[in-house]
């Protein structure tokens, strides 16, 4: 079997295929993804600026969710030599499940985003409006482990102004999910952009990341801080400007 000009044959695109059906079916990961995963490690990789989600990935309604979810945990606490019929473990699959669904996770939902309140900006402010020090937890799509920080979020108002809580609503709701730490820079970033009606937004992330802190090379000590500029932010003067304000 070989490729013509990179591209796969028929033989070798139904080979392909024949595998990530059983793997799907069966639940498999093949070796050669294992070892890439392996390879992959801690790099952070950002495959899309959207949520990589499933067609059907709201086929299940939330309370059909948490009992397949608490099934499957129930498997991997069995797996890891757990013993369920103690008082303090038989509830934790439950728990669990209940916990990504309706907390952690709900931000996959979009039925859970936040609706946005505006306010016409009748005062014509024209210079950048700041709110430093948002509290966010989210959870590293790599190992499933916490990320937590906080965000510092900028815009410059055009004919409509935000409801200050309504900024910390949309970081916690993009944070409730998954995530890396660019695309969840992004994602705030985009969505105050289209709630607001201006490109001036810029977003700063600081984040303590349990997959380094907790295991690997199990750093107690680095933080990671990504940073989005968009509109006049761009610019080098607003942009000095407002790091000045960041204190940075």
């Amino acid at each position: 079997m070989k490729k013509t000009n990179g591209v796969l044959n028929g033989n070798e695109q139904q080979l392909n295929n024949t595998e990530a059906k059983f793997c799907c079916e069966h639940h498999a990961t093949p070796k050669h993804h294992t070892n890439l995963f392996d390879e992959m490690g801690d790099n952070h990789f950002m495959s899309s600026y959207n949520t990589p989600l499933r067609p059907d990935a709201f086929a299940l309604n939330d309370d059909e969710k948490i009992a397949t979810i608490e099934k499957h945990f129930t498997a991997i606490m069995q797996t890891l030599g757990l013993d369920l019929n103690d008082d303090s473990l038989k509830g934790t699959p439950h728990r669990v499940a209940k916990m990504y669904v309706k907390e952690i996770f709900s931000g996959l939902n979009p039925a859970n985003k936040p609706a946005v309140t505006l306010f016409e900006n009748k005062y014509t402010y024209k210079e950048m409006l700041i709110e430093l020090n948002i509290t966010f937890h989210s959870n590293c799509e790599h190992h499933f482990v916490p990320i937590i920080g906080k965000a510092h979020v900028a815009y410059i108002p055009n004919k409509k102004v935000i409801g200050l809580s309504k900024i910390n609503r949309l970081v916690q709701y993009y944070a409730k999910r998954p995530q890396v730490q660019e695309r969840l820079n992004v994602q705030i970033a985009k969505a105050l952009q289209t709630s607001l009606e201006t490109p001036d937004v810029a977003v700063v992330l600081e984040a303590d990341h349990a997959c380094v802190i907790t295991r690997g090379v199990n750093d107690v000590n680095s933080r990671t801080i990504t940073a989005q500029y968009y509109g006049k932010f761009a610019e080098p003067t607003t942009k000095a400007a407002f790091l000045r304000l960041l204190g940075k």
